[in-house]
């Protein structure tokens, strides 16, 4: 039975609110919990989005965070398809977008993730210009890519980072033409550098994606409303039937601004400012998720991620936070894909110029090994390449902090565990 006398508002139906509002019912809560979340469906995981459902792999009901009646079975007031346009922190109050309610919070979090960022260019209003972050953006590209292979049609894909380099792959398999255009000289440059890149690139390659590195997209051309061709900075005109913008997220941070939160600087992936325990400037609001730029001490910096397991683990730390429990979010970053016949784990935090050698282990021209970005010695981060079961171990390592031997370290018979003091 739920007891009225307090009550807690999540805003944000991803993975991260629906995680939080299951951990406040775990760890015993019986007050009001609130789940806002502006879309119509049920909270779902993104992975899929890019991964298995888009490849039809996965059936649609797989991405849901729970079943439907989960809800209401657990007294969780969902609100879906509704929006909040302000936070009064004085009131201690949201205010639902379509009607005006108002509802008064004891403890507030927000989760509302991020967007895609746009493509500022002529053509980006035409029918097969494509985002992916929504569901229903899967949905309707699952059909797209489908229709490309049938018909030989081809896709321009704009940004070679995770999401771009994941629905190459998809459109592959389906039979589509693919051209990825990337202002950078490699995929995957900001998170893995020109090192671990060129793997990616090959890979793609080897399934017959075109790349053009080293320009931008200028102007998507189109008759009738349909897409027709890409152009880049370089003059060069590619033949599209659709394009998709794949060139990152923005943080939504909009509703924390209007209330008067702090908002990390750009260079912190400019999130909603939290501290160690996932809290606000207000001590009353909570924030986790892509929108979140909390502090690790491991890296000695303020960081913003994106990636599933980040709404997975800050959901529920910053729900434990709410009820006062003792919390410190300090997780190591991980994240993980899958193209064609290649899978990877990464954890860590090693953009280029943070470390000065890149030590591997294993054959990566066979495409099964473990890299590791080391500076001094140490180990700041590591992505393993169809090698499993290695997660644990080489969080171990980035976590010790010590220097390790480099020769021990890229040496398979070496076991890893033996590695971290």
């Amino acid at each position: 039975m739920v007891d009225a006398d307090q009550t807690f508002v999540i805003v944000g139906g991803g993975l991260a609110g629906a995680k939080a509002a299951e951990t406040l019912r775990a760890e015993g809560f019986t007050g009001r919990v609130i789940l806002i979340c502006d879309e119509r469906d049920h909270p779902y995981e993104r992975p899929p989005l890019s991964k298995g459902y888009l490849l039809g792999k996965e059936e649609r009901d797989s991405v849901f965070v729970h079943e439907p009646a989960w809800y209401a079975r657990n007294d969780i007031e969902l609100h879906l398809g509704q929006t909040v346009d302000r936070i009064d922190r004085t009131a201690k109050t949201v205010r639902f977008g379509d009607d005006g309610t108002l509802v008064r919070y004891d403890k507030l979090l927000i989760v509302t993730g991020a967007e895609p960022r746009r493509l500022d260019i002529p053509g980006t209003d035409l029918a097969g210009v494509h985002h992916l972050r929504r569901l229903a953006h899967a949905e309707r590209l699952k059909g797209v890519l489908a229709s490309l292979g049938r018909d030989n049609g081809h896709i321009v894909i704009a940004g070679a980072g995770w999401i771009g380099l994941e629905v190459a792959a998809a459109a592959r398999e389906y039979g589509a033409e693919v051209t990825v255009i990337e202002p950078a000289p490699t995929p995957l440059h900001g998170a893995l550098g020109p090192e671990l890149g060129n793997v990616f690139a090959e890979l793609h390659r080897e399934r017959g994606v075109r790349f053009h590195f080293g320009v931008q997209l200028t102007e998507i051309v189109g008759q009738d409303g349909m897409v027709l061709a890409a152009r880049t900075d370089d003059g060069e005109e590619h033949p599209a039937h659709d394009v998709l913008a794949a060139i990152g997220a923005a943080p939504r941070t909009g509703l924390a601004e209007a209330a008067g939160l702090e908002i990390a600087d750009r260079a912190h992936g400019g999130g909603i400012v939290v501290d160690e325990r996932l809290r606000t400037s207000d001590p009353d609001i909570y924030a986790a998720g892509d929108v979140a730029s909390f502090p690790l001490a491991l890296f000695g910096t303020r960081l913003r991620v994106e990636h599933w397991a980040n709404a997975l683990n800050g959901g529920p730390a910053a729900a434990r936070a709410m009820l006062g429990k003792d919390v410190t979010y300090d997780r190591v970053p991980y994240f993980f894909t899958d193209q064609y016949d290649l899978g990877m784990e990464y954890s860590g935090w090693a953009p280029p110029g943070s470390y000065d050698e890149v030590v591997i282990r294993g054959d990566a021209g066979k495409r099964e090994f473990i890299a590791f970005w080391v500076r001094q010695g140490h180990v700041l981060a590591g992505m393993n390449v169809n090698v499993w079961d290695v997660t644990e171990p080489i969080q171990k390592l980035i976590r010790a902090g010590a220097p390790v031997d480099l020769d021990a370290l890229a040496d398979p018979h070496v076991p890893l565990d033996s590695l971290a003091p």
